[in-house]
């Protein structure tokens, strides 16, 4: 049976200007060090967008399994969200470590000034908070070590949710209709592993009415439940307008994974769709969070209402 979900939400939400070229983007390193070479290749990415990069003050520091302390990650993010110029926040790369930082940003100075900020997986940590404290439209997208790595759709991608006026629209390369329907809200989420390492926390984002998009890398299809039931008895999945799902890489057998997903939200009565062409592994399409979007499973569709930037000077 076909379901139509509609958003609680209300309100519009905060984007960050449009990109054009010229224009600063400052590279930070919230989490963990990363491979000189594959970053290499995403700053000349990012230079071929036309783009001014800025890296930040102890870029490459290493600390164990973190890209330097926890204060000097979060100065990387703060300097860049306090330098006038800088007009997005690129990630290096995840790993782990993001949400160490979390207690440390400046949230009411990136309202007052928004920036984009871009990533994924670890850097879903970033993603939440900054939803959770100034409601503002960050990018689920390559971080830099990947980008160069990624395929031309990738780049694509990249520069067209970022640099145009247009709505992102996702389709699923591979259609998993785990529920039909259709729904719309906010698109919220990211990577499994870190949403539910922030239950609980005060940078987890109330979801009600939200799509609910997640990936995941190397891991089995019995964490992934285990992940899933953690979130949906922290009350964090309840109210939710309908599921997408990315890619979840070396997590075993896909039916498996899909049987996982299709339980956990069965007595929610939403759409639930899989086989969007986002997350660790072959392409990583870009996306806004935060920003109104309707699901649709029997187009295989994710469609955003509007751009995730803003054009100067305009909300």
């Amino acid at each position: 049976m076909a379901i139509h979900m509609e958003s609680r939400i209300a309100g519009a939400p905060l984007r960050p200007p449009r990109l054009k070229a010229g224009d600063v983007v400052g590279v930070v390193a919230p989490a963990s060090p990363f491979d000189r070479g594959a970053f290499e290749k995403g700053l000349a990415v990012l230079a071929g967008m036309g783009l001014e990069v800025r890296l930040a003050e102890g870029l490459f520091a290493r600390r164990g399994f973190l890209a330097g302390d926890d204060a000097q990650r979060a100065r990387q993010v703060n300097d860049f969200i306090h330098d006038p110029d800088v007009r997005a926040i690129v990630c290096a790369r995840g790993g782990y470590g993001s949400m160490r930082i979390l207690a440390r940003l400046d949230y009411a100075a990136l309202a007052r000034r928004p920036v984009a900020l871009t990533g994924f997986s670890d850097i879903t940590a970033l993603h939440a908070a900054v939803y959770a404290r100034c409601g503002l439209v960050t990018f689920h997208a390559p971080v830099v070590t990947s980008l160069g790595k990624g395929g031309e759709r990738s780049r694509r991608s990249f520069q067209a949710a970022l640099f145009s006026g247009a709505a992102c629209v996702l389709t699923a390369e591979r259609p998993q209709v785990l529920r039909a329907g259709t729904a719309r809200g906010p698109v919220a989420g990211g990577n499994l592993a870190l949403l539910a390492a922030l239950a609980g926390t005060p940078y987890f984002p109330d979801l009600r009415g939200h799509i609910l998009f997640l990936e995941d890398v190397t891991e089995q299809p019995y964490r992934i439940d285990r992940m899933l039931t953690q979130l949906k008895l922290a009350g964090c999945l309840s109210g939710l307008a309908g599921v997408a799902l990315g890619r979840f890489d070396r997590c075993g057998l896909q039916e498996e994974v899909y049987a996982v997903a299709a339980d956990a939200f069965a007595d929610a009565g939403i759409p639930v769709l899989g086989g969007f062409e986002v997350g660790h592994g072959g392409e990583n399409l870009t996306f806004p969070l935060g920003l109104p979007a309707r699901l649709d499973t029997s187009f295989g569709t994710l469609a955003w209402e509007r751009a995730g930037t803003s054009a100067r000077g305009r909300p």
